[in-house]
């Protein structure tokens, strides 16, 4: 194989993806270089624009592009009497396409452990407080994973909402022990919502 630098450092980039080793980064890189105009200028392009245009909300966790108000915050603001807390943007995006659940979403970015760095100000836990204190939020839904780290999380949470007037809930039947939100069909989802559990009294 050639050694052109800037190929080897794009096939080590493109290896970090989830679901992608070294041998699927070259292959996309060459449908990239032999497709210059179709599709690695278009491609470059719109790389920029997300690099500095798409941005994670600091209220709720989700992505707003630059020039727009956050749509995930309008929503609290129509009054949806329910918070969905996730662990990540791909478990939103899961929730949403299985048409479960609408309203609002509090996006953590992260987990609680002992093995990394999450702070209460990086999973915008006082931005959570915040809405359930200043709309008429009536259940606060836990989404977390069913692993040891959302676990916990959960857990920290539901102590963070305690000395609030607002019925916590969280994903019951369908969720695997050790299982992630972002990989569940959709039956699986709506059977967990259709069975989550009040957790206020626990």
């Amino acid at each position: 194989m050639q050694n052109i630098p800037e190929i080897e450092n794009l096939i080590k980039l493109i290896s970090k993806m989830p679901g992608l080793g070294p041998k699927s980064a070259k292959r996309i890189i060459l449908k990239l270089v032999n497709n210059r105009q179709e599709l690695l200028k278009p491609m470059a392009k719109v790389l920029h624009d997300v690099l500095h245009n798409v941005f994670r909300c600091k209220e709720c966790g989700t992505l707003k592009s630059n020039s727009n108000d956050c749509a995930n915050c309008k929503i609290i603001k129509n009054q949806f009497n329910k918070i969905c807390v996730v662990e990540n943007i791909a478990d939103q995006w899961a929730i949403e396409n299985s048409n479960i659940y609408s309203g609002y979403f509090h996006i953590l970015g992260g987990t609680i452990s002992n093995g990394n760095n999450q702070r209460r100000e990086d999973l915008l836990l006082d931005s959570l407080v915040q809405k359930v204190k200043n709309n008429k939020v009536e259940e606060v839904i836990l989404a977390t994973s069913a692993t040891i780290e959302g676990q916990t999380t959960s857990f920290y949470i539901q102590d963070c909402l305690k000395n609030l007037n607002v019925k916590i809930s969280r994903l019951a039947q369908g969720i695997p022990v050790g299982g992630e939100i972002e990989t569940l069909d959709d039956g699986t989802l709506i059977s967990a919502f259709k069975n989550r559990k009040d957790i206020n009294k626990n």
